[in-house]
């Protein structure tokens, strides 16, 4: 495996295209897409719907393709990697959350966030225990570990999503709109989350569609038409944070 430094951008996106046949026809939904994003950034992607942000997400993740172009994270070219590859880095690189959760309902949340730990075979079964715990505790949801996700609230649920992706100590935290599930309060409390996890270290890349917590994220990539049309840092950066080329503070 590659190892990062530093300086290394820990996810870097050259000349991405992405096409979908719609009805026959070949559309184009990601048009050239190139960035980059170093360690310990907190990033917010959006734009109008259907045009790609999610899509983005994903082949960042792994669990999509681009049609052209490459898009290194954590020093692998996640483009070029097998399946079971990127299944086998992605459990112990990259942590996940989802707009609806995803927890199993049949598990309680405890379960939830243990699962990762025994999918990647880290940690002894007791330190996974011991690790879950800590995590549900670390997001307020030690009280609940043990309540299946029907018996909380959807906020609670994303408290625990969070736990869950934190599990195996990921570099990067990727966020396919966190709080559009979420009330007003609770999504500026899972926000609050977010960039406490980013001052502790974490790099955080998210889609959303709240302007308001957009606002409130350093950097902003914006995409329109399938093209990234503003790239700029909202408040001033950590002195460890380099601007990367053509992004502008604004």
């Amino acid at each position: 495996m590659s190892q990062l430094n530093s300086q290394t951008p820990i996810i870097q996106v050259n000349n991405v295209v992405k096409n979908f046949m719609v009805g026959g026809n070949e559309v184009t939904i990601l048009k050239g897409i190139s960035f980059e994003v170093k360690q310990g950034e907190f990033v917010s992607i959006v734009g109008p719907s259907g045009n790609g942000k999610s899509t983005l997400l994903n082949m960042i993740t792994g669990i999509d393709r681009p049609s052209s172009g490459e898009i290194t994270v954590t020093g692998q070219a996640v483009h070029r990697m097998s399946e079971n590859q990127l299944a086998a880095w992605r459990g112990q690189n990259v942590g996940i959350i989802f707009q609806f959760f995803q927890m199993l309902p049949a598990l309680s949340l405890l379960q939830n966030v243990i699962l990762p730990m025994d999918f990647a075979r880290k940690y002894t079964p007791k330190e996974r225990r011991e690790r879950a715990l800590y995590l549900l505790d670390l997001v307020g949801m030690a009280e609940q570990a043990h309540k299946l996700p029907s018996m909380v609230s959807g906020g609670q649920q994303q408290r625990a999503a969070i736990a869950r992706a934190l599990a195996n100590d990921p570099a990067l935290l990727v966020g396919d709109e966190p709080t559009g599930n979420l009330d007003a309060r609770t999504a500026a409390e899972v926000f609050d989350l977010f960039s406490q996890l980013v001052e502790e270290g974490k790099t955080m890349i998210m889609v959303t569609h709240d302007k308001e917590l957009a606002q409130r994220v350093p950097r902003r990539v914006e995409i329109t038409n399938g093209r990234i049309t503003n790239d700029e840092y909202l408040m001033v950066l950590p002195q460890r944070i380099t601007l990367p080329e053509g992004v502008t503070v604004g």
